[in-house]
């Protein structure tokens, strides 16, 4: 019991110093738990489950110093620091889900070849197109082809962790565009 509590301490320490093998340590550590409470509290897609999971990691990176051995455990406050971004995300994934109630790209649709299907292919080529060129391959990549981002990290000789920033990054433009050609204004 003493030698986890230190090795917790550890990390803790290492993390505030932004040692970034702190971070592995921390997914080899927690990576379990942390995927399984933000899959609890989050339902969609499985790149949106990633993408939270990420922010997690980003969170308790960057909110290291909120953290209180005297109030909690170093596990307890990472889990807590997990399902409070889950609930947020679900929360933010129901908004979108209403407010465009049905308008959200299909990535199976998308790789049919059904006619019916053609004008979303048309509508989503169109807004690839709006992505620099590296942004548009990452896309049809990962999101089109369903290659994992480990394996487009490991063809690009790049950490996971950055595809999966860029893919993030180019989500946001996406979403932009869209709003943009459906006079939606950002709030």
């Amino acid at each position: 019991m003493e030698q986890k509590k230190e090795r917790e301490e550890d990390l803790v320490r290492r993390i505030r110093e932004k040692d970034e093998r702190a971070l592995r340590d921390l997914i080899d550590e927690y990576g379990g738990l942390l995927k399984a409470i933000v899959y609890r509290h989050l339902s969609g897609s499985p790149q949106d489950r990633e993408e939270c999971l990420d922010d997690v990691l980003l969170a308790i990176w960057n909110h290291i110093e909120s953290f209180d051995g005297e109030r909690n455990s170093f596990k307890q406050w990472a889990a807590a620091v997990a399902k409070y971004k889950a609930i947020d995300y679900q929360r933010r994934w129901l908004r979108e889900k209403e407010r465009h109630s049905g308008e959200e790209l299909d990535t199976e649709r998308l790789r049919s070849t059904d006619g019916a299907d053609s004008a979303a292919r048309s509508n989503a080529a169109d807004m690839l197109e709006q992505l620099p060129e590296d942004e548009r391959k990452l896309f049809e990549r990962y999101y089109l082809e369903g290659v994992p981002a480990k394996e487009i990290a490991a063809e690009r000789n790049v950490k996971e962790s950055w595809i999966h920033n860029k893919l993030s990054r180019g989500r946001r433009k996406l979403k932009k565009i869209g709003m943009t050609r459906n006079g939606v204004r950002e709030k």
